[in-house]
């Protein structure tokens, strides 16, 4: 897995990859300008100029090292110094030099606003103002630049971090942060990359390998942790050759509700598609008839109330339970997840509607059975664990709730967060922006129901759910668009997410 790390803790593998390498941080540095510059190269065609903004600090040694290279490889290059950013590092001072003296007036001091550049609208600003170790709001002749640079219409890269943008804490005023179409960042992703608030300041991250320390990075404690298909293929259920319907598992689904057998009928799918052995859906009286016509597979078990659930089912061979899509939030339905919670073990996933009537009802969180999985967006959490002040507020409340409750809640968005009751934080990264339309977060919820069902612990079944939901959603998205995707083709590429960390 990707660790997510904390800057001190890059700062602290920088150091341990000089002295275990025996290498200086100028090599370092350079290091990082090469990986810089070719990705430059690779992503811009040839006739593109750079506008490169150096901070003195080692962020702008980098952006002087990649200037250098840049110019060196026949690109139009120009370097612009920000004199107001601090005193001159020895890395600074020592490209500074390498690039003067290959070509003396490539570098230019900007002192005062009009020693701020007119960009031509095809140049490429690279900004190398500050890195990740700035610990102060950008002010001054720095904080006109980044004004200018985000006036501009101009492709921006950042190199490690956007300037003025801190990498593992909340950053209040963003009106002095630099927009980057892209962030280039070294080996190690910042927790910062993984929150919707500043996608306008990161745009598109991209990680460079710059040889640091494997053991380093490995000893390193993590923010967080990024699965990849590897790890996502150890997880997965094994399946034996001689396997029968009752040994992959029977899954309950809570769901549907009068003008929402939709939702009922996508989680339905999507558990059936999951690998699950059997599937029971129970649901009003009314849904029944699209649910049967829609899912020949699974069974129905029909409610007493012809539009809300009103009773709860007794305990049986279900070996995982999924509550909530379209379940509503009339007040018997309110009783029939409290019984749900109280009279039932078995692993469960609750989204949607559930998490609605759990937010109405906080004192029922303490029935919740070890290890249950919820599934709540941004403003279903809100509702849960009250208000929030800023996304590193956000991550810590939902750690807090996990301990608390010894549950697992996905925090579903671009890279949906899950957090556990010791305390991990996993991102996802797989999904698009696509998969934001009504009814995804049923397909998940069916999905991740069906993986318990199998045999996942909560901890896998939600990695994994997470993980292939968004995979299929990527290939969904690439055969058909982002713009007219639907959650029922969402399900379609189950097939191809799951050959693919098969493979």
């Amino acid at each position: 897995m990707i660790k997510v790390i904390s800057n001190e803790q890059v700062r602290l593998i920088d150091k341990q990859t000089i002295e275990r390498q025996g290498i200086s941080s100028a090599d370092l540095m350079e290091k990082a300008a090469k990986a810089c510059a070719e990705r430059l190269l690779e992503s811009f065609e040839p006739g593109i100029s750079f506008a490169i903004f150096c901070g003195k600090g080692n962020n702008g040694g980098d952006g002087l090292a990649i200037a250098r290279i840049l110019w060196q490889r026949g690109k139009t290059v120009s370097v612009y110094i920000v004199e107001d950013t601090g005193t001159a590092s020895a890395d600074f001072q020592l490209n500074f030099q390498r690039l003067t003296e290959l070509k003396k007036d490539l570098a230019v001091d900007v002192k005062t606003t009009e020693d701020i550049p007119t960009l031509e609208g095809t140049a490429v600003i690279v900004d190398a103002l500050f890195g990740s170790g700035l610990n102060r709001t950008p002010s001054g002749m720095a904080a006109e630049i980044i004004q200018a640079i985000n006036a501009s219409a101009n492709p921006v890269v950042a190199i490690d971090i956007p300037s003025g943008l801190y990498g593992d804490k909340h950053t209040d005023d963003l009106s002095t942060v630099v927009r980057a179409t892209t962030t280039l960042t070294f080996q190690v992703p910042r927790p910062v990359f993984f929150y919707p608030e500043y996608e306008q300041q990161i745009g598109e991250w991209q990680l460079l390998d710059i040889g640091l320390d494997v053991k380093a990075v490995l000893e390193s404690p993590a923010y967080a942790f990024v699965p990849d298909n590897n790890d996502i293929t150890s997880l997965l259920p094994y399946r034996p050759l001689f396997g029968h319907k009752g040994i992959f598992g029977h899954a309950l689904l809570l769901a549907g509700s009068y003008g929402k057998a939709g939702a009922a009928i996508l989680a339905g799918r999507a558990c059936l598609k999951s690998g699950a052995g059997l599937v029971t859906v129970r649901t009003p009286a009314k849904c029944v008839t699209p649910l049967q016509s829609a899912l020949p597979e699974a069974m129905c078990i029909p409610d007493e109330e012809e539009t809300f659930l009103s009773t709860i089912i007794k305990p049986a061979t279900y070996v995982a339970i999924g509550a909530g899509p379209g379940l509503g939030i009339d007040k018997q339905t309110g009783n029939v997840i409290k019984r749900m919670l109280q009279d039932f073990d078995c692993p469960m996933v609750l989204d949607a509607d559930a998490l609605n009537i759990l937010a109405e009802n906080p004192t029922w969180l303490h029935f919740l059975p070890a290890g249950t999985i919820l599934t709540p967006h941004i403003g279903e959490f809100s509702r849960l664990a009250g208000k929030i002040a800023d996304p590193f507020e956000r991550t810590k409340k939902q750690i807090e709730f996990s301990k608390k409750f010894n549950c697992y809640i996905l925090l579903k968005g671009r890279f949906s967060a899950l957090s556990c009751p010791d305390g991990q934080l996993f991102f996802n990264p797989t999904g698009n922006n696509g998969m934001a339309k009504g009814g995804s977060g049923d397909v998940l919820t069916g999905l991740i129901t069906g993986l318990l069902a199998q045999g996942l612990s909560p901890m896998k079944a939600a990695l994994c759910g997470a993980y292939i939901h968004g995979l299929a959603g990527d290939h969904c998205a690439k055969t058909s668009s982002p713009i007219t995707m639907t959650a029922n083709e969402l399900i379609d590429f189950f097939e191809i997410a799951f050959n693919e960390v098969k493979k």
